[in-house]
């Protein structure tokens, strides 16, 4: 059984005595500093492999060119690197592939992507700048870390489990979480998986461990079109759909004290081809977006009817043809949350502790989504530096800090080996 939030909370507030002691011993062991070494005399080398990944675009659904470059790296460092019929980059440090694994993974896919290798650079502050440096190129960076040190055997070779590297798709936008679903449900390594750590973008600050549900939506709207002054009174499509966007902002959906927080968003609005034409048709695409899965199925009701609506109304003020819309789902996330007897938050949370990080527990939307829906072990957390502008174009990451970040991931990967 998933556990509500406010009860992870409450979890989270009292690291085990016995864990914090098994966290002291595993990072004053040899395998563990040493790999705290390597991330520091390999810093210049992480933030170079950073700043290449992210100047070999990876729009969702063309991915391709990155995973090929992800591959090869792993490759380079002795990771044994498969692509999957996902897209998905899999690496294995070992000849282990019958598992049980722990599964580290970070999203390939960017929101914005370099059309120069120029758009991808360094500041005067050494902080870097362009799409996708911070979501995810921070994740990206710390697999290579991480793959980098790992033969320095900072576990025993004779774990319950075996580690494996994920460089998935499909995390953003429409990509619907693509990459992830194939991991978890039809991939052969899907009931070999045991735990999912997932890395989504700089910091150390959160855990996320509750999946924000969501659910995607596209409105077109269709109608005969025509010239703006001879066919002037013809039905608009443009005009329906900017009533329908009105018609479903202004309605109220609380957000108060208690309640379960919800959002919305109208994120593309497309249509017609001239200035002086009446459009043809006109499209909208939008993100719903809460806490709680029957608040989504409100607010879908609530944009249905604020479409039909905006239909009506122009119709009933054309002098010429009429106008029809489709509402089209395009995409879901499921919610979800961290099972009552997973290990991860208090491995996570002793770990937090040993290294001086305040951490919270939030509810977000990740990769993390379906394996939490499906009620495995997951998290997502940063991975370490600082960031923000993150699906803009003035998306920046600081490496200053990553290394406490890469210091967290492998502690608490050993212990969720070692389990």
């Amino acid at each position: 059984m998933a556990l509500p939030l406010e009860a992870l909370r409450k979890l989270n507030e009292k690291p085990d005595a016995r864990l914090l002691r098994a966290v002291d011993e595993l990072a004053s062991a040899r395998g563990a500093r040493q790999c705290f070494q390597r991330f520091h005399r390999n810093r210049q080398w992480t933030n170079e492999q950073h700043l290449q990944l992210c100047r070999v675009p990876a729009p969702t659904f063309f991915e391709e060119k990155r995973a090929e470059w992800m591959a090869a790296q792993f490759k380079g460092l002795g990771w044994d690197a498969k692509i999957d019929r996902a897209g998905n980059v899999v690496a294995y440090p070992d000849g282990n592939r019958e598992g049980p694994f722990v599964a580290l993974t970070a999203h390939l896919d960017t929101v914005l992507s370099p059309r120069h290798i120029e758009d991808v650079r360094v500041g005067p502050g050494g902080r870097f700048h362009g799409p996708g440096v911070s979501d995810n190129g921070a994740g990206l960076a710390a697999l290579l870390a991480i793959a980098s040190c790992w033969k320095e055997r900072p576990v025993a070779a004779g774990n319950s489990a075996s580690l494996i590297l994920v460089a998935n798709v499909g995390e953003e936008g429409e990509g619907n979480l693509s990459g992830m679903r194939f991991l978890c449900r039809q991939s052969p390594l899907a009931n070999r998986i045991r735990s999912y750590l997932v890395l989504d973008g700089p910091g150390t600050e959160h855990i996320t461990c509750k999946a924000l549900a969501s659910r995607r939506f596209e409105v077109l709207i269709q109608g005969p079109g025509g010239h703006s002054w001879s066919d002037h009174g013809n039905a608009n499509p443009v005009h329906a759909l900017s009533r329908a966007i009105h018609y479903f902002t202004e309605a109220r959906f609380e957000n108060g004290p208690g309640a379960a927080r919800s959002s919305y968003n109208f994120g593309i609005i497309e249509g017609g081809v001239s200035v002086n034409s009446i459009p043809s048709s006109a499209r909208a695409k939008l993100d719903l977006r809460s806490e709680d899965a029957e608040r989504i199925e409100d607010l879908a009701r609530a944009l249905s009817t604020a479409v039909e609506r905006a239909i009506d109304v122009e119709n009933e003020r054309s002098a010429g043809g009429r106008v029809q819309a489709r509402l089209r789902e395009i995409g879901a996330r499921p919610g979800g949350g961290l099972p009552g007897d997973a290990r991860i938050l208090p491995y996570l949370r002793a770990v937090d502790a040993h290294l001086g990080i305040r951490a919270h527990i939030d509810c977000a939307s990740t990769d993390a989504n379906i394996p939490l829906s499906m009620g495995l072990e997951a998290v997502s957390i940063g991975a370490g530096g600082s960031g923000g502008g993150a699906h803009t174009p003035e998306e920046w990451f600081d490496p200053e800090g990553r290394e406490l970040g890469l210091q967290r991931v492998l502690l608490t990967l050993c212990l969720l080996l070692s389990a």
